[in-house]
């Protein structure tokens, strides 16, 4: 089955074309700067383990030029993977925010579209462009399936009292006002892989997403018990651009003392706090070169970092009565030593004992880095979100 995966922002196309069952892609790519100067597409093609890249450079005005110009690529007489637009049998679309009333992979109609338009206001900035990218997919291979699949649905699975809000009960009933979680695709993923590695359903698992954005999810018998990120993506733990949990108070007291409209308390926690606040940088890479200058600053956003997803940990613990196995996932969790260093550093009393050696030593694939014995296993398990969402599409249409 040739399942074609779109992951639409405002001014970029992700995609992925795999032919379930199978798990290596046949090609992907990256569709971004549309709508502005120098658009570039960056096409790779996988055939008999021989990666082929195409850099081009063009005019791409909006989004449907963007997909157009896709799948020129994809049927190219030299280089394309498919026939024609028609041998795209199902597209993936990723969905941030599914609100409650998504909570598995839908084949989008008429009436779910209506749906998803509701869920613009709950998350403006994501769900609007995944909307344009099933519009224009919907143009362009008209025989295909649409199937949206959300974020937030991993986290439906979460109890009442994990994510309801203690605010008048009127705003959950009539505005749904609670706690909805994201990166849910990655901790589903990683979940079902550590479940996979570890030969066992039944594990109590805390899988912590570090990229730019951060989470970290509780989960117990392969579902969500709680999660660190709630209404929107902004709480829980601290990421590159945004602060993660603050006292609700500094923003009454940055409108009311400071003289911040809500315009400016937004872009501050969104776009001006988390590690680039506290260090000028957002890319752990360039704050790990500030250490090694000696940088005293840059040395505490590290710990801050850490520190406060070893509390999360902690909860978590607490909340799944043990825990069997602790993940790293994502750009920083799968690549930064240093801070997994930091985060099972004086934790020992729940069983995480990291190897330093093994923490160190990069292999390709599920490493296990806790030392041999340790009660709770350590896991750096690479993210695949775009096969989780192709595995969520066969699996619904096979």
């Amino acid at each position: 089955m040739n399942i074609f995966i779109i992951n639409s922002g405002s001014s970029s196309i992700k995609y992925q074309l795999f032919r379930m069952p199978s798990s290596s892609p046949v090609c992907s790519g990256l569709v971004d700067r549309i709508g502005l100067e120098n658009s570039v597409i960056v096409h790779k093609t996988y055939i008999n383990d021989e990666e082929k890249v195409i850099k081009i450079t063009d005019e791409i005005p909006d989004h449907e030029a963007g997909l157009k110009k896709v799948n020129e690529l994809l049927t190219d007489s030299e280089i394309g993977v498919i026939t024609d637009a028609y041998a795209i049998e199902v597209v993936g679309h990723r969905v941030v925010h599914g609100g409650e009333s998504f909570t598995d992979p839908t084949i989008i109609t008429p009436e779910v579209k209506e749906k998803l338009k509701l869920t613009f206001q709950l998350a403006p900035l994501h769900n609007p462009a995944a909307f344009r990218g099933i519009e224009v997919a919907e143009k362009i291979f008209r025989g295909a399936n649409q199937v949206a699949v959300f974020d937030t649905a991993f986290h439906q699975t979460m109890p009442p009292k994990a994510f309801r809000f203690a605010i008048p009960d009127s705003y959950y009933t009539d505005h749904n006002i609670r706690a909805y979680g994201f990166h849910g695709t990655s901790h589903q993923y990683v979940s079902h892989q550590a479940e996979l590695y570890l030969n066992n359903k039944a594990l109590k698992l805390i899988s912590i997403h570090l990229g730019n954005g951060c989470s970290i999810t509780a989960v117990n018998n392969g579902k969500s018990v709680d999660t660190s990120m709630g209404f929107g993506p902004l709480s829980g733990l601290i990421m590159g651009s945004r602060s993660g949990d603050i006292d609700p108070t500094i923003i009454f007291y940055l409108v009311n003392q400071l003289g911040y409209d809500i315009e400016q308390v937004s872009n501050l926690l969104n776009k001006r706090s988390g590690m680039i606040g506290l260090t000028g940088f957002s890319d752990m890479r360039d704050i790990r070169r500030l250490i090694a200058e000696g940088d005293e600053q840059a040395k505490l956003a590290y710990d801050m970092y850490a520190y406060r997803i070893r509390k999360y940990i902690g909860a978590y613990t607490a909340v799944l009565n043990g825990l069997d196995a602790l993940i790293f996932t994502a750009g920083v969790g799968e690549n930064d030593p240093i801070i997994r260093e930091l985060v099972c550093r004086d934790i020992g009393y729940l069983g995480i004992e990291l190897d330093t050696d093994k923490n160190n030593t990069r292999t390709d694939g599920i490493r296990e880095i806790s030392k041999t014995g340790s009660r709770v296993k350590i896991l750096v398990i690479p993210t695949n979100e775009e096969l989780e969402i192709a595995s969520q599409c066969y699996e619904l249409l096979k």
